[in-house]
This record gives structure tokens, C-alpha cells and sequence, in this order.
């Protein structure tokens, strides 16, 4: 059993400035070491994402007391009984997204659908059905999207798991758990994005910008980055957009009309915004297709104009944790990464430790940081 440092929320929907209510305890929890089938990994980095904010929210319930985290990088340091192709000392990505391997969503190269490995999540354990978390005092305490990263060490499932070079620094590596896959792969993956098509990207954050340098990979001939915050605008162009929109412009949806002689091929929505996603469908040319990346509240719905659905062949496309495989995707981002092809590094906000997490999360609220990352050995 491990004694470590954790960042741990005990309830959802308190209210910003989030300094203040404090949705984090940074305390002492205990850590079993890893069973058959799992992995301990040092957690050297962590990212902080909108979805994260959205679970401190609430918008999206989860089992209570749980250690935080979904994204980051890390060390291996011990494997169970049953475990290949990890070893001690390796580095790995962490991953938000994990099949059981077996179903029929997994054998379809879909784990980020796998039922059997969401109930476990959604019950706050391991896709083994084991909890190796406790509170101090030997409480109950839940892992979060089966990794838990905001805390110096997590046992986690190998599926979870990607082995990478040790040429990528642990900070940025962290990014590859969530940002990456996830905003690389809806313009691989799921739009399977063609040179010469016109894009937007609705959302500049650290998923939307990643879209917009996958875009410029993919041989998009226009990038359209579009958000409520035009201080964004200077690094959307530096990784690729050619042309960004104020979103809280009345004529918004006009200019991104006109300038894409009328309508993109692809409209990602990245934000999670109902609003934003009728922007997405608005922008569409006749044929083209919406990307839903971004995850909002669980009860919240939307509208498709049926006869335009049908009649001007539009698609509304679903893309979670970047609609592919990890284990073949990551690898494969990485080398783009080391090759200067998809420098996610730029990503990078600041470093911050467990006294700042609360703060980070106002910052993140406020739109004045693409990505912080938390170090959680300081």
C-alpha cells in the first residue's frame, strides 16, 4: 500500500471562483499496489481539460469521493501478474479511452464504445472491478475515467496505457491522452478530412487548436478557427488556421459563409455549446458535415432542420476521444510531434502544482489558458 498526494472532489456544482470553494481537497490518500491485469504508473504530468470543468460543473455526474484526472503521462514503475509489453521504467500517455478488447465495439476498432469498460467508469472502478483507492481513513474512494491522474501515482488497466518515446517530454506527453487523440483524431478519423477540403473549427481550445494543426496535416486548403475570444486568434493562425471569426459577432455565420464561398465540408464543434453547435450546422455547404467533439450537459438535446438534413445530404457526425484506436493513434501523433508536424507542445499554458489546481480551474473557466499542466512531484 502507497501513501500519496491526491487531488480529491467530494461534491459537483460548487461555484466559481473556484479558488474559493475549493471543488479539490489536496490530501493524503492511500493507493493499493497493482492486481492481475493492471499497472502503477508515477504520474509526471496532467492536464487540465473542459471536461474536467465540466464534471467540477456538474454538468456530467460522478460517483463521489473520486480523484480527479483524465489525461497525463507518466512512468511505469510496476506491473501485475499478466501484463505484456509494459515494463518498468517505461513512459506512457494516459488515455481516457480503454476497451475490454472482446466486444463487438472493440473488435470493431471502436474501445472508447465499449459498454462492458464505461459501466465500470461509471461506477468509479477499474475495468478489472477492483478500487485500489482509499481515503486516508480507509474510506471509499472512486477512480475517475479509470486512470485518475491527479495524484502522484495511479493503477490503471494496460488498455489504458501507451507506450511512447522517451524523447517527448512527460509534460507535453500528457497531452496526448485527451487534447491530442482527441482533437487529431476527429479530423483523421472520424471527418477523415481530404487535402483541398474547407474546414472550421468552432472551440480554440487545447482539443480545437490540435484540430486546426491535424487540419494543416490532413492538407486542408482553409481553416477556420473560430471563438469568443479573439486574443486566441495569434496561436490558431501560428498552427494553421488561415482565417479566425469572433463567434459573438451578429454576422458570425455570414462571414464564415462568405469566406469559405459558401460553407466548410467540415464543421467541427469542439466547445460543447448548443449554441456553437447550431453555428456548426449553419456554416455546413450543401453536402458537407457537422463534428460533434465537445461534451456539454448529459440532458441537453438539440434540433436537425429535417428537410435540409435529407434534401442537402448533411451529416451529423459524433466523434468521442477522437473516434480510433490509442494504441495505434498515439504512437503515430507522437512521430508527427517529433517530426515538427504537430507541434502540441505550443499547448502548453504553464506548469502548476496541487496549491494551484483550484485556480487553474477559474482560469480555464475564463478562457485565459489553452492548457495548464499539473505536476503532481512538484
Amino acid at each position: 500500500m502507497l501513501k500519496m498526494t491526491a487531488a480529491v472532489m467530494y461534491e459537483q456544482g460548487l461555484p466559481a471562483p473556484y479558488a474559493q470553494s475549493r471543488p479539490f481537497r489536496i490530501e493524503e490518500v492511500e493507493l493499493d499496489g497493482p492486481g492481475d491485469g493492471e499497472v502503477l504508473v508515477e504520474v509526471r504530468g496532467a492536464g487540465i481539460c473542459h471536461s474536467d470543468l465540466s464534471v467540477v460543473e456538474g454538468l456530467r455526474k460522478r460517483p463521489l469521493p473520486v480523484v480527479g484526472g483524465h489525461e497525463g503521462a507518466g512512468i511505469v514503475r510496476e506491473v501485475g501478474r499478466g501484463v505484456q509489453g509494459l515494463a518498468p521504467g517505461d513512459h506512457v500517455a494516459m488515455a481516457g479511452v480503454a476497451g475490454c478488447g472482446q466486444c463487438r465495439t472493440c473488435l470493431a476498432g471502436r474501445p472508447g464504445l465499449c459498454q462492458a469498460v464505461s459501466g465500470a467508469r461509471a461506477e468509479g472502478i477499474l475495468a478489472t472491478g477492483t478500487r485500489r483507492l482509499r481515503l486516508a481513513g480507509g474510506g471509499k474512494l472512486n477512480h475517475y475515467s479509470g486512470i485518475s491522474v491527479y495524484a502522484q501515482y495511479a493503477v490503471v488497466v494496460p488498455q489504458s496505457l501507451v507506450k511512447i518515446s522517451k524523447d517527448v517530454p512527460l509534460d507535453v506527453a500528457a497531452l496526448f491522452g485527451c487534447a491530442v487523440v482527441t482533437g487529431a483524431g476527429a479530423v483523421f478519423n472520424s471527418a477523415r478530412v481530404r487535402p483541398g477540403a474547407r474546414v472550421a473549427i468552432i472551440g480554440l481550445g487545447g482539443v480545437g487548436l490540435t484540430a486546426v494543426m491535424a487540419a494543416r496535416e490532413a492538407g486542408a486548403s482553409q481553416i477556420i478557427g473560430i471563438d469568443v475570444l479573439p486574443a486566441k486568434f495569434d496561436l490558431a493562425r501560428a498552427v494553421g488556421a488561415t482565417d479566425c471569426v469572433d463567434a459573438r459577432d451578429p454576422d458570425a455565420v455570414q462571414q464564415v459563409l462568405a469566406l469559405s464561398d459558401g460553407g466548410v465540408d467540415h464543421a467541427f464543434e469542439i466547445s460543447g455549446n448548443l449554441h456553437a453547435l447550431q453555428m456548426a450546422q449553419a456554416i455546413g455547404v450543401r453536402g458537407g458535415e457537422v463534428i460533434g467533439v465537445g461534451v456539454g450537459q448529459s440532458s441537453a438535446s438539440f434540433t436537425v432542420p429535417h428537410l435540409a438534413w435529407v434534401c442537402e445530404e448533411r451529416v451529423l457526425r459524433g466523434s468521442f476521444m477522437g473516434g480510433g484506436v490509442p494504441q495505434d493513434d498515439i504512437p503515430r501523433y507522437v512521430d508527427m510531434y517529433l517530426r515538427g508536424r504537430l507541434p502540441v507542445d505550443r499547448l502548453r499554458s504553464e506548469h502548476i502544482g496541487f496549491d494551484r489546481l483550484n485556480e487553474g480551474f477559474d482560469l480555464l473557466h475564463g478562457g485565459g489558458v489553452v492548457r495548464q499542466i499539473l505536476l503532481p512531484h512538484g
